[in-house]
């Protein structure tokens, strides 16, 4: 299954100043496939160690971190002959071995060349830290996440398809095959970009199965809770966790604690919040009250949504059957929104944008707002279907002399009055947004 990350991977590779590198992201969302293929097409052979499931490796962190004696102990206790530039090595699942983490440092700042990787999830890593810190400035940092559009359209053999989405893009004129990307983007939503799920679709061709795949990630995320908190932390996350669907299902999709329980208080739920964000499981959207540059210095960090990673997650929470998704049934239309918006949300993050949202006295809201690689500020609005009114994005344009945006919605590409309108299915494009 091909990735995006594999291409950022070999530039890593290639580049002689290169620092260790930490693969962030939530669980399952393949980032040990995804290195292990990188390493074993690009490397003579791979060291790949798993502290998870062999705690013995992790003793030889225990004396000192001197990179010599670290290697020749890791090469003979694994009968592996370590070569400083044709070997990689993989340190898996490194938030459970904090003085692995820690010699990451010493790997930054020796003279050999050797390659390392270590993955683990936002939460493992950030946790924890009391005895060892964190190689601040001594690693580069990537964050996975799951399959975007794009990807899964290669993953289903079709990346002639992803390549003509990517032509009427920049054209700007109607795309021809428009049903047929429509009733991909659908099956997206349906399926999502969890590797595991879609290639239980793939093999098999029964949502049946991928909706077991999809309730059993989300039930390894609430594991997760239990593993990594304590108690009463796991009952809080969950129960911010299991509010995302109503909280998604309003109108206005601002987050509310009342949604959690009668009385709710912003202090009591933060650290929770906090949790899932560094986890990878969310994505926390804030407002911005001015569409200015820098966005994120008008913030109001008291006013934010969350969105899921994933959703075909969503989805799954939703108990939505996924024939409805699949065949665009009209009994979905109150909750078509708040999956578009969701699928935008995390389309946008794995574009490489940090998206925010704006509104104005609650008289107008656009749903994104984004700045681009030269410092445009580019609002982005959502609908879920072909009607596309909305004062929303002209009161935001003429508010702060915005001469492009973007709308998106289930109708085919277009260009009027200073509006790009792009269809759902094609959100991946706005990459170039971020080069």
């Amino acid at each position: 299954m091909e990735r995006k990350m594999s291409k950022i991977l070999l530039e890593w590779k290639d580049n002689q100043e290169k620092m260790p590198l930490i693969i962030y992201g939530a669980r399952q969302v393949g980032k040990t496939y995804t290195i292990l293929s990188f390493g074993k097409e690009n490397y003579k052979n791979v060291v790949y160690i798993n502290f998870e499931d062999n705690r013995e490796i992790a003793k030889i962190f225990e004396q000192d971190l001197e990179v010599d004696r670290i290697i020749k102990e890791l090469s003979v206790r694994l009968g592996i002959t370590i070569m400083e530039e044709d070997t990689l090595i993989f340190f898996d699942e490194i938030q459970t071995c904090e003085r692995a983490l820690t010699s990451l440092k010493y790997f930054a700042e020796s003279n050999y060349k050797y390659h390392v990787i270590a993955a683990g999830s936002l939460l493992g890593i950030a946790i924890n830290r009391n005895k060892y810190s964190f190689p601040v400035g001594k690693v580069k940092m990537l964050t996975l996440y799951p399959l975007d559009f794009e990807e899964f359209l290669w993953a289903m053999d079709r990346r002639d398809l992803a390549n003509l989405i990517r032509d009427a893009f920049e054209s700007d004129r109607e795309f021809s095959l428009h049903g047929l990307a429509n009733n991909y983007y659908r099956l997206y939503l349906a399926i999502g970009g969890m590797p595991r799920a879609i290639l239980e679709y793939k093999e098999k061709q029964d949502m049946d199965f991928v909706s077991s795949i999809l309730k059993d990630i989300n039930n390894s995320y609430i594991a997760d809770m239990a593993k990594y908190a304590t108690a009463t932390e796991t009952t809080k996350i969950m129960a911010v966790y299991n509010s995302i669907s109503s909280q998604l299902a309003k109108e206005n999709r601002k987050f509310q604690y009342k949604l959690i329980k009668s009385g709710a208080r912003a202090y009591e739920y933060e650290t929770a919040i906090n949790w899932l964000n560094a986890s990878g499981i969310i994505i926390q959207c804030t407002k911005t009250r001015e569409g200015k540059l820098p966005l994120s210095a008008f913030i109001e960090p008291e006013s934010f949504k969350i969105y899921m990673n994933d959703v075909g997650l969503l989805c799954n929470k939703f108990g939505i059957p996924t024939n409805i998704i699949i065949v665009d049934n009209d009994n979905l239309n109150d909750f078509k929104g708040a999956l578009a918006e969701n699928y935008v949300c995390s389309s946008l993050v794995k574009a490489g944008l940090r998206p925010y949202y704006w509104e104005s006295n609650g008289k107008a809201e656009v749903d994104f707002v984004v700045q681009d690689k030269e410092g445009n500020i580019i609002p982005i609005e959502v609908k879920s279907s072909a009607h596309t009114r909305s004062k929303s994005l002209n009161v935001f344009k003429s508010l702060y002399n915005i001469k492009y945006s973007i709308r998106v919605s289930t109708k085919n590409f277009g260009f009027e009055n200073d509006i790009k309108c792009i269809p759902l299915y094609s959100v991946f494009c706005l990459d170039k947004l971020s080069l």
